[in-house]
């Protein structure tokens, strides 16, 4: 469990195995940017199944938007992990261009209800817009499942090290792990427009049940246990103090 947190913290949500293809040969081969807007709220605990309605109601528009180009993936989650006044509930889509991302927003904002829901507006809320030019996803719809991930600062000075690092030693775990469906998406992000510390570093990936969870954190402590020095490496350009872990199970997700 220790090396699985580290791993996922130090490559620092979107979608489960689907038996779909994969839609690239690799993490980090000419992809456009993935632009992902998500949007949290801290939902009262008497008002989650109005919740999880709002949720539904807006599926039919994101299905739209997947269909005509707009968008290459969305998805819903509830948080795992409680903690007062922190997010409960949380949506996300993705475009490979900030204007389709836009575009979609304007869309939603349009959509009777999407915006106006009296459990959202009593809710405490937060967004946020992420790129991420190192992932990996198959298509297809799925319905629940798990989200896993952590954030962490980057030392100033070590972001480029940190990326090749990256890429050279667990991009190509991921892409294994994906090939044979243990994980059905990973990515790993930064803030597009900055909320937060400049440096912040959001990994995550789904897996479509808690047995390829598992299989995940084997494969994830096996890769550090080979690799030592992988470990005091990545903990060399990280501030460990700054450290935030999260686990979602995934409502529904579509991926183009």
């Amino acid at each position: 469990m220790k090396n699985r947190s580290l791993c996922i913290g130090l490559l620092s949500m979107l979608v489960l195995t689907s038996g779909g293809p994969l839609r690239a040969q690799s993490g980090d081969q000419a992809k456009p940017p993935m632009y992902t807007y998500i949007s949290e709220w801290a939902v009262p605990r008497a008002q989650w199944a109005d919740m999880a309605k709002v949720d539904e109601q807006d599926r039919p528009l994101m299905d739209k938007l997947i269909s005509d180009g707009t968008l290459t993936g969305y998805g819903s989650f509830t948080n795992l992990i409680h903690q007062e006044g922190e997010p409960t509930h949380g949506t996300w889509f993705s475009a490979t261009s900030e204007g389709n991302l836009l575009k979609a927003l304007e869309a939603v904002y349009a959509s009777p209800g999407s915006t106006t829901a009296p459990v959202e507006g009593a809710s405490k809320h937060w967004d946020y817009i992420l790129v991420g030019r190192v992932y990996n996803q198959r298509s297809g719809k799925v319905e629940g499942g798990y989200l896993s991930g952590d954030e962490w600062n980057v030392k100033p000075g070590q972001m480029r090290a940190y990326n090749d690092l990256i890429k050279s030693q667990l991009v190509p775990v991921f892409e294994k792990m994906l090939a044979d469906g243990t994980v059905n998406s990973y990515a790993i992000a930064t803030e597009d427009f900055h909320t937060g510390k400049i440096g912040r570093v959001v990994f995550y990936f789904t897996t479509r049940d808690a047995a390829s969870f598992d299989k995940a954190s084997k494969t994830f402590d096996e890769t550090f246990e080979k690799n030592s020095a992988l470990a005091s490496a990545l903990q060399s350009m990280v501030d460990r103090e700054d450290h935030r872990d999260f686990l979602d199970r995934l409502v529904y997700m579509n991926n183009k």
